[in-house]
């Protein structure tokens, strides 16, 4: 019997920085896919590089863009890694030992995440960073939603889990920490008042002020975020303040 085919699966908007980089890791799969979101710099020809099969296209909201990757793919398992991450070789000899025999399902891959180069492993989440997602995962098993920031995800099959960690580089300091949460609190907003319009519950002013001590509360103590310090620190207050500025902005800005 042979062995299943690896797609890689990699999403970017003008990443020539990092996209090279993120592909050199990605050889061990049989084939790999790169879609190309309105890209005006050299991600085209750096993708090429590596014999990628290359989608362009312009896409307004996250899900559709990844489903047009996935959809693109050819191999029985699909393994998704955004420009800013990397496998290392153990996580690669793992993939291809797992996916060997593994059933029709999805396994959730651990981060290493680093701002700057210091590696924050404890705290994330509450929308504001992942410390394990569902990245490799059998064709069919995965569908992203329609939502413009952290779209649902649609999950088929077993779950299981990998033992290695993809290294992340989310962010290269504070400043693009804030530069993050503003970008992400600004999709929110467009979701949120899109709801707003279809006649949705968004919630209310004071619903999300306690959000902040919630969200606090679950990334810097049950996610362990004071094992970090300050960044754990940092990590936790943004986490709680993502709902309410998400909030204040549907409420008070123009679309």
């Amino acid at each position: 019997m042979s062995a299943p085919k690896l797609s890689a699966l990699v999403v970017a908007h003008n990443e020539e920085a990092q996209l090279a980089d993120c592909l050199e890791r990605l050889t061990f799969a049989d084939e790999i896919v790169v879609v190309l979101d309105r890209c005006t710099d050299r991600s085209v020809e750096i993708a090429a590089r590596f014999n990628a099969r290359i989608i362009e296209g312009a896409w307004p909201l996250e899900g559709p863009r990844r489903n047009t990757g996935i959809e693109a793919c050819s191999g029985d398992w699909i393994l998704e890694v955004d420009a800013d991450e990397r496998v290392p070789a153990e996580m690669a000899r793992e993939i291809r030992d797992v996916i060997a025999s593994a059933p029709f399902g999805h396994i959730l891959v651990p981060f290493d995440n680093y701002v700057g180069k210091r590696l924050v492993r404890w705290g994330w989440g509450g929308a504001f960073g992942v410390m394990m997602a569902p990245r490799l995962f059998a064709k069919g098993a995965k569908r992203w939603g329609e939502q413009r920031v952290h779209p649902a995800l649609e999950l088929k099959g077993e779950k299981r889990f990998l033992k290695s960690r993809m290294i992340h580089y989310v962010d290269r300091d504070i400043t693009d920490m804030i530069a993050r949460l503003n970008r992400y609190t600004s999709a929110r907003a467009a979701d949120l008042r899109a709801r707003a319009e279809a006649g949705e519950d968004i919630g209310s002013f004071r619903a999300n002020v306690r959000r902040i001590f919630s969200r606090f509360y679950k990334c810097y103590v049950t996610r362990k975020g004071y094992r970090e310090g300050q960044y754990g620190f940092l990590i936790a207050l943004m986490a709680g303040l993502y709902p309410l500025l998400s909030y204040l902005k549907a409420t008070l800005e123009k679309e």
